[in-house]
């Protein structure tokens, strides 16, 4: 990995010469990059796009103008699953410091089982060119074998909220050797298993945060629900309704009560192909690597008392004590919002904890932005809806101005997609 990528020959800046150490890292490299976006980082080698493909519109703008260092590097682990850099070596992570600093410091953990860079094309580079520091972590294990890490059913998971609990101490005080002074505010946020964290980390370790936007963020509930109770559903009704028949209006029905919604029909096939079957298994060796059955046929409710007590290990409270934000889209057939995001709002305010937390529904959003390409006129893009929780969360935290209250975000009617890319009206 180059040290001065995008700094001319005797143009050295003053930022290229300042000494850093991550605290608790095993391995580290400093770079000084004429840009920390994607515009520079992918051509640099400073960055993966196989990490991060299939996240985001094709037609995402792409920030420019952010000079700074990036470190890479990991911390101490025994798993890995990670081969960036040929390290092969998991807990890896970067953190990205621009030479025009705003003060504060955005901290994530990646969607599925991605690694560290995952989240560089949909938050990381609209961050920087905020002026924020940012930092992300591969959360100790990756890829569809990740499962195998640990010793005991829940581990690797778990070992997904001690990472960014690390990492986000570790930045911290990167922050301040950097630029002389801590930050002045640190914001959790991801989407997926990434919205996951922040939503752990606000109930966990509320200190180290000034608040988070979880971006459809993955429920773990011991009594449901959760993948358990909503994926062995899809896996055994979706096949009936595809091959029509006489009960094809039974099995759609089924979907229906499952949680899959309404006019999210469209999704099904993309989703039995390359979600479905491979979440529920690689999340079912995880949490019950007893099970020997069919996926199809997985019945939470009828499996040992073990294995709630494993996903009860990882589950999630509601508690929150920093202000959170929430967006998931209305046709997430992934984690279907009617099992997931719409529970966990009221987790929240059953805990007491509904004045820290809004929640907005957004219409025609699914999990991944990429469907948006793949079905024009058809669904949202989500990072808009991202970006405008996330400035609303500056306000908040900032200067005490709280954000609208939670609603179902309509789709516009015949909107252009080029406009729903642009903006986003919470």
């Amino acid at each position: 990995m180059a040290t001065r990528t995008g700094v001319a020959t005797g143009t050295r800046r003053a930022s290229c010469s300042v000494p850093l150490r991550v605290p608790g890292a095993e391995h580290q490299r400093v770079a000084c990059l004429g840009e920390l976006t994607t515009a520079g980082t992918v051509a640099s080698g400073h960055t993966d796009p196989a990490d991060w493909a299939g996240l985001t519109p094709k037609d995402l703008p792409t920030p420019r103008g952010v000079p700074g260092l990036q470190i890479d590097g990991y911390f101490p682990d025994t798993s890995t699953t990670n081969t960036n850099h040929g390290w092969n070596h998991d807990a890896q992570f970067v953190i990205r410091l621009p030479d025009r600093w705003n003060g504060g410091l955005v901290v994530s953990g990646t969607p599925g089982n991605r690694e560290q860079y995952a989240n560089d094309r949909a938050i990381g580079d609209w961050a920087l060119s905020r002026g924020y520091a940012f930092a992300a972590t591969d959360k100790g294990n990756t890829g569809t074998s990740f499962q195998q890490d640990g010793r005991v059913p829940g581990d690797a998971v778990a070992e997904w909220n001690t990472r960014l609990t690390q990492l986000t101490r570790a930045a911290r005080a990167v922050v301040a050797q950097r630029y002389h002074r801590p930050p002045a505010r640190t914001l959790a946020t991801g989407m997926s298993n990434g919205g996951y964290l922040v939503r752990w980390q606000l109930e966990n370790r509320p200190e180290l945060y000034d608040g988070g936007v979880d971006w459809e963020g993955t429920l773990w509930r011991a009594d449901g629900p959760n993948l358990f109770t909503f994926l062995p559903p899809a896996l055994r009704h979706y096949p009936v309704y595809a091959a029509g028949g006489p009960d094809a209006g039974a099995a759609r029905d089924a979907m229906h009560a499952a949680g899959y919604p309404a006019g999210s029909e469209f999704l099904w096939p993309y989703h039995h192909a390359y979600y479905w079957g491979l979440t529920q298994r690689v999340y079912r060796e995880e949490l019950d690597p007893a099970y020997a059955g069919a996926d199809a046929d997985y019945d939470y409710a009828a499996r040992p008392a073990g294995v709630r007590e494993a996903v009860g290990r990882i589950a999630l409270t509601g508690r929150i004590g920093k202000p959170l934000i929430t967006v998931h889209g209305t046709l997430d057939v992934l984690l279907p919002i009617g099992q997931d995001s719409d529970v966990y709002a009221r987790m929240v305010r059953e805990a007491g904890r509904g004045g820290l937390h809004r929640y907005y529904r957004i219409e025609g959003g699914t999990h991944t932005d990429s469907l948006v390409d793949a079905f024009p006129g058809r669904l949202r893009p989500l990072v808009p809806c991202h970006r405008s929780a996330f400035t609303a969360l500056e306000d908040w935290v900032g200067r005490g101005h709280r954000p609208p209250p939670g609603r179902t975000v309509p789709l516009p009617p015949g909107a252009d997609p080029a406009a729903l890319l642009a903006g986003c009206r919470l």
